[in-house]
Order: C-alpha cells, then structure tokens, then sequence
C-alpha cells in the first residue's frame, strides 16, 4: 500500500513540475531572454541584422538631448489624462446599470462590445470619424452650427481625439470591473446606513467608494501600464506621428527608429527607460496603496 501511494505521488508530483514547466520556459525563451538580449543591445550600435558593436552608454546620454523622444514622452503622459476620465464614466454607468432597470443587459453587451472589437479596425473607424470633410464628428457638430476642424491634422486636437477614441475603447471594461465590484457589496450594508439617516451621496462616499477601491486601484495599474504602451492607435490613425510629430508616443518612436530608421541599439535603450519608467510607476502605486489601505484600518 505504501509502496502505491508512494508511486502515486510521484507520478502526481512529476505530472505537476511538468504543468509548471511549460509556463516557465515560455516566460525564459519569450520574456526574459528577449529583455536580457535588448538590455546589452542597448549599450551597442546594432542595425538588427549586423555585428553589434559596444558603445557604452551613448545611446542613454543621447536620449538626454534627443527632442523627439522627450516629445514622444511628453504626448504618452498626456494622453493618460483620459484614465481619470474613463473611470469617473466607467463607475457611473456602472452604478446606472447596476439597478434593476429593463434593457441592462443589452446596455452591458453594447458597452463592452468595443472592448472586444480589434483596436486595428476600431482606429480606421475612429479615422474615418474624425476626417475634417466627411466625417460623423464634424457632421453632428454641423448640425449645431460648429465648423469642427480636421481633428487628427491639427496638433491642438490630434491628442484630445486619441484621448476620447480611448475612452471610448476602454470604458466597457471599466464598468464591467466595477458592476462586478458593486454586485459583491452586501445589501445590509445600504440598509444599515438608511436606518441611521444617511443620505445617497453619504453612502456613495461611505460605502461605495471604498467598496471598489481595489478595484480602481487595479484599473489605474493596468491603465497606466497600457497607456505607457500604446503603439497601435497611433500607427493606424496618424503614421507620420501626427502633425508636428503631437501625437507620437515613446512606443511609437521605439518601433521608428527600430524597424524604420534600423537603430536597434538606441530602440532598445528607450525600451529599457520605458521598461524603467514603468516598473517604477507601478512600485509607487503600490507602496501608495499599501499605505492608504492601512491608514483606513
């Protein structure tokens, strides 16, 4: 009997390392082999194909004056403006669908049907909605005598339009996220707070708000991991950068000067302070949260 069991484990524990393998070699041949090959790129001037030469740290110390990149940065900050934005309209349909009202389920499937959509095909949509003669954001301002501009061939507009097309994008998976968090609140605590007079925006600042704080604290994470990434967006709806090189992000400018201009030494140099930038983002946020979570308690 002890000699089965003792096969059985080890079957069982064999069959587990072998689970736990493939997961883990994934992570080593496409992760961080990749990450360790474009930390040394970093340091060479290499064109992707040829002999890479060591440099040291000149393509880091060229990044220090290069105007493009500190433009690139500049719009990626920017134009995570829209995740206060999208969580403010995500916690507040959340909250209208959550009652028990006829049509929310429809309202739901609508809302995150662009979560699922391709972000290629949503941007030649989005494109084609904001071109200055014939598009459908020009032809509802017309309709209240606005003369809209061409919205991704002027600097002052390219951002806010990516800004609002992102939203957009995303605010279905927002909402799901928070329905989800406001459905697993117990109903007693609403109750408990009627009995002692508290008015509804007293129980939304009270009861709601730190309810679906985790939740916003994730939404915030992942956001500002995928706003410091956004690539596509950009290469689909404005090429060359936009005008005056306004809507550009550091991604943007990795993947041109990378695969465009074929200086993959300095590409992985900025992929490498992104990589910083934001593993250092992300530790803020949650020694930020660690900290507040245990001043609540």
């Amino acid at each position: 009997m002890k000699n089965k069991t003792s096969k059985l484990y080890k079957s069982e524990r064999r069959n587990a390392y072998m689970f736990v393998a493939l997961p883990i070699l994934g992570y080593l041949i496409f992760i961080l082999a990749p990450t360790i090959y474009s930390v040394y790129g970093s340091f060479t001037s290499w064109n992707g194909l040829g002999q890479m030469d060591f440099i040291g740290l000149q393509n880091y110390v060229f990044l220090l004056t290069d105007e493009s990149f500190h433009k690139a940065l500049y719009n990626t900050v920017f134009m995570m403006l829209g995740i206060p934005l999208g969580l403010i309209l995500a916690l507040l349909l959340a909250l209208g669908l959550n009652r028990a009202i006829f049509g929310t389920q429809v309202f739901r499937v609508l809302y995150y049907v662009p979560v699922i959509s391709s972000i290629a095909a949503i941007s030649i949509l989005w494109q084609w909605a904001y071109n200055g003669d014939y598009g459908l954001v020009n032809q509802f301002l017309a309709i209240f005598g606005i003369d809209g501009p061409s919205w991704l061939m002027n600097k002052h507009t390219v951002k806010p339009a990516l800004i609002l097309m992102t939203v957009w994008k995303g605010l279905g998976y927002s909402m799901l996220l928070y329905l989800a968090a406001l459905q697993s609140v117990p109903k007693t605590y609403y109750e408990a707070a009627k009995l002692d007079g508290a008015n509804g925006f007293q129980m939304f600042k009270n009861i709601t708000l730190p309810m679906v704080k985790p939740v916003t604290f994730f939404i915030v994470v992942t956001s500002i991991i995928g706003g410091a990434q956004i690539f596509t967006e950009i290469n689909v709806m404005t090429p060359t950068g936009g005008p005056e090189y306004s809507s550009a992000t550091v991604v943007f400018y990795i993947w041109q000067k990378a695969f465009g201009n074929f200086e993959m030494g300095y590409g992985s140099a900025m992929a490498v302070v992104l990589g910083i930038g934001i593993f250092l983002v992300t530790y803020i946020q949650f020694k930020v949260n660690e900290k507040s979570s245990y001043e609540l308690d």
